[in-house]
């Protein structure tokens, strides 16, 4: 049994291990310093119990409750900085650990597997289910270590309301909640035919669960019960320490995991239950151009992404009423927001969510630029440069659309936030404002663009850079109001040199400059597109 199903596990562990060991450590090393950090700044933003219960009657609210999750007793907030920390960090943080374990399962199985890697590892002497075993070993290992450094590293900060049950807590949460994650994918992976299948199913089965919790939460806690993060928001870390809910999570990540193992008992290799769409006989005259194509490969994902972040817009625009209610006595939000006589708090919180809206839509903009690179390790490229096609046309190609691509994403957060708040406010802001304030972070947008472009053209075994700098802008926005980082980490995040409308005035010499700094990269980066060795 044993040699039939599970030979050579031990030796393809070593080997996933290998092959993922730096996007593991990264994804590791980010989530539990930046956890970590905000744990020990926490203390001194809630140094009295004042603070802590100005904190409770904030999110003692639906529009908080949907977004972070139930609320506690107010003496239980007044009484440990601990269930102040997990009440705004656990959610998010558990969200991020779940796009974490879907990208490296989706790595480790479909996406090994459409490029032929598994297919080559099943022609030697291993197992039917060696590879699968070693790839669901792999994560578990991963989100077990995630565990063992969140929970320990919590515990020896000495908070002293944040015990070492309530640590190993925290911890546990996220692992498991990665694990569960992890099997959604595998189980994906056999039911897809592609990797980009997978992938989107496994995202849409993160943001289902979001959303199920978050009504679930407002108005029917049962509904909650039925989404793994409704299960990690009631563990009531640093206050009860409710430990079942992690039995439901390794309950349904066995059995999840068990699933998928027989599916890719009964499947062929490189199929899938879902079979993929078949193309058109003949391609349109749009198709058969470079930019046609980058739009054929891409387009699904745009939209997609185009759909998403109208809805967050939207999503947000719809509390713009009750804005002053929420936010005007939340010291975490005064971390970020600086007093200004000068302006409202709402004008003040569109400045800071229309900085949050302008780093999540550059990430559909980078993987258009991407999908050129991936295209090109799986030797398609070498179809397309044996026609009468330039190098140059072919990545201008991608370029202009990741261009177009975030002028359409900031358009329809504009749009998505003015309509909802014109039905909810009793003196809208003029959709004017509202615009400028998404446009002005084009030039930053088309820096990190650019950026793309150029490890594209020049370092493209470096390309992972720049989604690390992609994570870095996140990490200065959200924390340096916190952190207090120094002035030059600041000043390498090209989004803080962008003025926030509508509380600053237009700075054009800084957005001209911006959007030169952009094309003067992109342009190396077309250089030494031209000039390097493709693969394949």
């Amino acid at each position: 049994m044993y040699e039939r199903y599970f030979k050579g596990t031990g030796t393809l562990i070593k080997l996933l291990l290998r092959q993922q060991r730096f996007k593991i450590f990264a994804w590791l090393g980010g989530l539990v310093i930046v956890t970590l950090a905000v744990a020990s700044a926490y203390p001194s933003i809630y140094k009295d119990e004042q603070s802590k219960q100005a904190f409770a009657l904030t999110m003692d609210n639906p529009a908080m409750v949907a977004m972070l999750g139930p609320l506690h007793e107010i003496e239980n907030y007044i009484h440990s900085i601990g269930a102040v920390f997990a009440h705004e960090m656990l959610l998010f943080t558990a969200v991020a650990v779940g796009i974490m374990s879907i990208l490296l399962a989706g790595r480790s199985t479909r996406a090994d597997e459409e490029e032929g890697l598994t297919e080559m590892i099943h022609a030697l002497s291993v197992g039917r289910l060696s590879y699968l075993s070693a790839a669901m070993i792999v994560l578990f290992l991963t989100n077990v270590l995630l565990a063992v450094l969140t929970g320990f590293g919590l515990a020896v900060l000495g908070i002293e309301e944040m015990g070492l049950e309530g640590s190993l807590l925290y911890g546990v949460i996220l692992g498991s909640t990665g694990f569960v994650f992890s099997s959604f994918t595998v189980l994906f992976a056999q039911v897809a035919e592609t990797s980009r299948g997978a992938t989107m199913l496994s995202f849409a089965v993160l943001i289902l669960a979001y959303l199920v919790r978050a009504i679930g939460d407002v108005s029917n806690e049962t509904l909650s019960l039925i989404s793994p993060l409704g299960w990690t928001v009631r563990t009531e870390v640093f206050v009860e320490n409710d430990w079942w809910p992690i039995l439901l999570k390794i309950a349904a990540a066995i059995i999840i995991t068990i699933l998928a193992f027989y599916l890719n008992t009964i499947r062929d290799l490189g199929s899938g239950f879902i079979a993929s769409k078949g193309g058109k006989k003949h391609a349109s005259a749009f198709l058969k151009t470079p930019f046609g194509l980058s739009w054929r490969l891409g387009g699904t994902n745009i939209i997609a992404w185009a759909i998403g972040v109208f809805a967050l817009g939207a999503s947000f625009g719809a509390i713009l009423g009750d804005l002053e209610t929420y936010y005007a006595e939340m010291d975490v939000m005064q971390a970020f927001i600086a007093e200004d006589a000068g302006s409202s708090m709402t004008e003040q919180f569109i400045g800071l969510l229309m900085a949050i809206m302008a780093l999540i839509s550059v990430i559909p903009a980078v993987m258009t630029v991407l999908k050129l690179k991936g295209e090109e390790n799986r030797n398609r490229t070498e179809n397309l440069y044996s026609r009468a096609v330039s190098r140059g046309k072919v990545l201008g190609s991608y370029y202009i659309l990741a261009v177009i691509v975030t002028i359409v994403m900031q358009a329809l957060v504009a749009i998505g936030l003015w309509s909802a708040g014109l039905a909810v406010m009793d003196e809208a802001l003029e959709f004017g404002t509202i615009f400028t304030s998404a446009l002005v972070y084009l030039p930053a947008m088309w820096v990190v663009v650019g950026i793309a472009v150029l490890l594209v053209g020049t370092l493209p075994k470096a390309t992972g850079f720049v989604w690390f700098y992609v994570v870095y802008l996140f990490i200065v926005l959200y924390l340096n109001g916190i952190l207090e980082f120094p002035q030059w980490m600041v000043s390498l995040s090209v989004f803080e040199h962008v003025p926030t409308i509508p509380t600053e005035e237009m700075d054009w010499a800084t957005m001209i400059i911006l959007t030169v700094i952009a094309m003067i990269i992109a342009v190396i980066g077309f250089i030494g597109y031209n000039k390097r060795d493709l693969e394949g």
